[in-house]
């Protein structure tokens, strides 16, 4: 469809000449101060890459369950450690040391820091088991763990919510009626 192509100017201009158009009322302004036109960019979009991009794509494929545990936090300032992985690897990289041994240290740092990690809130319960506290909750949680946390309260509605309830009785009744119909409700064809 050539008449589609160009602008909205150029369009419209095409459309009244070939009378597909009533000429609209603005055309004639529009052509004496047409709106600039910006140069276009090619079709192809290059995506961008970093330097690191391929250590982490290595990071994931040894650590997948890093995806969902690690997530990355829209709204935080700290990096995602597939991206710090990646980092360090070009770090030692660039002061001389091998790939694979860079690799090798980083992944060590990086179960290192995770096992950190895990013992730092292990300790926190501990403490707040002797202090007779509730015990806080955990600062590094997986993605996976928090969006459950957030869907908990919706899951138990199911059984306790009245309303949800009279919806699940109706809904059964309404079923037993159905499977009733069928067992005896064929009427008198036989």
């Amino acid at each position: 469809m050539s008449f589609m192509k160009g602008d909205l100017l150029s369009r419209t201009r095409r459309l009244v000449k070939g009378l597909a158009k009533a000429e609209p009322v603005w055309l004639k302004a529009m052509e004496q101060a047409p709106p600039a036109t910006f140069p276009r960019a090619e079709n192809k979009l290059v995506p961008i890459s970093l330097p690191e991009d391929v250590y982490i794509k290595k990071f994931f494929q040894k650590y997948p369950e890093s995806k969902h545990e690690d997530a990355i936090k829209i709204s935080g300032f700290d990096p995602p450690p597939a991206r710090i992985y990646g980092w360090r690897v070009l770090e030692l990289k660039e002061q001389g040391v091998s790939e694979e041994e860079a690799v090798a240290v980083a992944d060590m740092e990086y179960r290192v820091e995770k096992k950190a990690k895990k013992k730092a809130y292990s300790r926190l319960k501990q403490i707040a088991r002797l202090q007779g506290k509730k015990p806080p909750p955990n600062p590094y949680p997986s993605a996976i763990k928090e969006i459950q946390a957030e869907e908990r309260k919706y899951v138990r509605d199911r059984f306790y919510n009245r309303d949800i309830l009279k919806i699940v009785e109706k809904l059964k009744e309404e079923r037993q009626a159905e499977m009733q119909d069928r067992r005896g409700g064929g009427g008198g064809g036989w």
